[in-house]
């Protein structure tokens, strides 16, 4: 059957939907939808083919979106996002993630909860919240937030979080029990001395590596960074990077030693692309070397910035490579960022990025 792609789209006012056929040339953009709430996250559950929203501000409150029909039409649910009265209300879900049915979203402030039928209701998984740390747990720049949410692709015991400016924490029981897993990994803006905490680093971005569960990749605030034991121990893998400091990092959909970064000119230098010139640095042997990707992308007077959801793969043949900027272009590669083509522009300022392939 026809293969269909859709690049999912979570912008401050709502979601936006381009599609496009395999060959991933032209494409048609929806949108916007979803009552223009603002949206963190928005993903496509390849299973069933259900497009859910992570959403709200502390004026909307906290609501998960879904489309059963590929962004004809919507719904929401808050039932159960909720830590109980006299707790401190959710101002917002930042992350979601579909797994074997499962479904869970990473909320402001920083907790976890858990949806098993479709996100209509919402069950908190409190581990976290219990875990020793939490009252030590500092907000980062956009509060304190778990906004990285990544269930292993075997294991449905084992979870990784990332949340901001508390670190990367790991369960290996289905959230009942958790540990931080930073060691290696930098906070620069501590006293000297005590840059390598247990906990307190601000991690920007988690992903875990097709085919090799152990395999994680993190941007963090203060550098880049590879894990080959599951989050244990972590690796500088900066060396040929314009800057230790970006956001998001997007893996290849079958080569785990591909990885796609765009870093930016710092945190105190306007957090925009090094020299105004847009870059996407991809490596293809972990981080041990890096090439950047500029073909197709603005060379000049590019003041624009990439935020830790923003980019993404796609599943195809060869794979497909987008992003998003704060100044609402998307950006798009269907040759693993060879060569790039901007595909929408002028969208409100883009959250996410994320795809879906579906069959027609």
């Amino acid at each position: 059957m026809p293969q269909q792609v859709l690049v999912l789209i979570g912008t401050k006012k709502g979601v936006f939907i381009a599609q496009s056929d395999a060959e991933r040339r032209s494409w048609k953009l929806g949108g916007p939808f979803c009552e223009t709430w603002p949206m963190q996250h928005v993903v496509g559950d390849p299973a069933t083919g259900t497009i859910y929203g992570a959403a709200g501000n502390e004026w909307f409150g906290p609501a998960v979106w879904k489309s059963t029909d590929l962004g004809k039409s919507w719904t929401h649910s808050s039932a159960g996002l909720s830590y109980g009265a006299g707790d401190e209300p959710i101002k917002a879900v930042w992350s979601l993630a579909a797994r074997n049915g499962r479904l869970y979203a990473g909320v402001q402030p920083a907790g976890l909860f858990a949806s098993d039928d479709h996100g209509e209701t919402w069950t908190h998984v409190e581990g976290l919240q219990k875990h020793p740390t939490r009252p030590e747990w500092q907000a980062g720049g956009a509060g304190l937030i778990l906004h990285s949410l990544v269930p292993d692709q075997d294991d449905e015991n084992r979870i990784w979080i990332g949340i901001s400016s508390a670190g990367v924490f790991a369960t290996d029981d289905g959230g009942e029990t958790w540990e931080p897993r930073n060691r290696g990994t930098r906070a620069d803006f501590l006293p000297e001395g005590q840059n390598y905490p247990e906990f307190g680093q601000c991690v920007h971005c988690l992903v875990q590596a097709p085919g090799e569960p152990d395999l994680l990749y993190q941007q963090n605030h203060c550098g880049m960074y590879r894990s080959e034991d599951g989050g244990k121990s972590w690796k500088s893998i900066e060396k040929g990077l314009p800057s230790t400091f970006g956001f998001p990092a997007a893996v290849h959909p079958r080569d785990p030693d591909t990885l796609y970064l765009l870093p930016l000119n710092g945190d105190i230098h306007g957090r925009f692309v090094p020299d105004a010139k847009a870059a996407v640095y991809r490596t293809r042997d972990r981080g041990e070397t890096w090439q950047d990707l500029r073909n197709g992308l603005p060379q000049e007077n590019a003041f624009f910035g990439v935020l830790r959801q923003a980019m993404a793969t796609d599943s195809l043949d060869k794979a497909g490579v987008y992003f998003g900027t704060s100044g609402g272009a998307l950006f798009a590669s269907n040759d693993e960022g060879d060569t790039w083509t901007c595909i929408a522009e002028h969208l409100p300022s883009i959250s996410s990025v994320e795809t879906m392939v579906v069959s027609q």
